[in-house]
């Protein structure tokens, strides 16, 4: 997820980068726009069923793991045949690697561990309160980010949302607290990375692409030193589950984040941005329909209120 073209994300891009500046095209794009903005749509929507589907058979630390390095190789193809620059000094490889640990190594870890007790669906709803933790954050930690009333109303709504998808009026039953805790403090980190992003890495002068494929590239290092100290080697190489993971991060991670480069380019960050609220849409039907999973009325209720609260906290006010 995310907003400069971030999934209230999810998403699960390498995310963390300043927008790419749109430029006219000097010709008209063999794929139109909103091609790109539906396939994106679909890969992160589907991204929580390739994370269900990769923990049948591998330890969350060892999906997440999967998912930055297949991202990683996705990226360094887009890196070389484009001829970019890695950022330099130690200073921004520092807030990069900050970055990383709060956009890629603990939210795409902490999705992964929730769904091993709760359902895909309920962890495609969870991403969608990113903005809702983004606005309760921006007011401490960016003077400049004003809270108005019409986004303290959407913080508000929202979280009715969340109580209402989680069923409070029944003691939460049905659902896994610690699951639940995991996805919501994974989206809860995105949020967190994308100020600290903002407050240390915008205006850098490094391009989106350059460094996307150094947060990556970091990430992958810290879930390579964190796995083994906290997972064993899997008994096997299951297909599908296999499969997943590859996805995951080729797709969710590599894929996605150039389709959501290209769209910003062309289009801008608040076009990309409303991919957002299809998100949980997605990840609902996809675990519904190829997953078996089973829906309460009150979650896609929830959904739309929560969706509906974290518009509202995206709008801004006219001048």
């Amino acid at each position: 997820m995310s907003a400069t073209a971030r999934p209230a994300d999810a998403g699960p891009t390498a995310a963390g980068t300043p927008s790419p500046t749109p430029a006219a095209p000097a010709r008209r794009p063999a794929l139109d726009w909103r091609v790109s903005w539906a396939v994106l749509a679909l890969i992160w929507g589907f991204s929580f069923l390739f994370i269900k589907v990769g923990t049948e058979a591998y330890a969350p630390l060892q999906v997440a793991l999967g998912r930055m390095v297949f991202g990683t190789v996705v990226l360094a193809v887009a890196f070389a045949v484009r001829r970019q620059r890695l950022p330099r000094g130690a200073r921004a490889w520092g807030h990069m690697a900050v970055a990383a640990l709060l956009l890629n190594t603990l939210p795409f870890s902490l999705f992964a561990y929730a769904e091993l007790t709760i359902p895909s669906t309920l962890a495609g709803i969870c991403n969608a309160t990113t903005p809702l933790w983004s606005m309760l954050l921006s007011v401490v930690a960016l003077s400049d980010d004003k809270p108005t009333r019409q986004r303290v109303a959407g913080v508000g709504i929202g979280f009715v949302g969340v109580l209402t998808v989680l069923g409070a009026w029944q003691g939460f039953s049905g659902t896994d607290p610690s699951g639940t805790a995991m996805a919501l403090g994974a989206s809860a980190s995105y949020a967190v990375g994308w100020i600290y992003v903002r407050r240390t890495l915008s205006g850098s002068g490094n391009s989106a692409l350059s460094m996307s494929f150094s947060q990556l590239l970091l990430g992958t290092v810290q879930l390579a030193v964190l796995t083994p100290l906290f997972t064993s080697t899997p008994d096997g190489w299951p297909l599908w589950p296999t499969l997943s993971v590859v996805a995951l991060g080729a797709l969710g991670t590599g894929i996605a984040f150039l389709l959501q480069y290209r769209i910003v380019a062309e289009k801008g960050p608040t076009i990309a941005t409303m991919v957002t609220y299809l998100i949980p849409v997605i990840a609902t039907a996809a675990g519904v329909a190829l997953l078996d999973e089973r829906l309460s009325w009150n979650e896609p209720v929830g959904a739309v209120v929560v969706l509906a609260g974290a518009a509202l906290t995206q709008r801004r006010p006219k001048d």
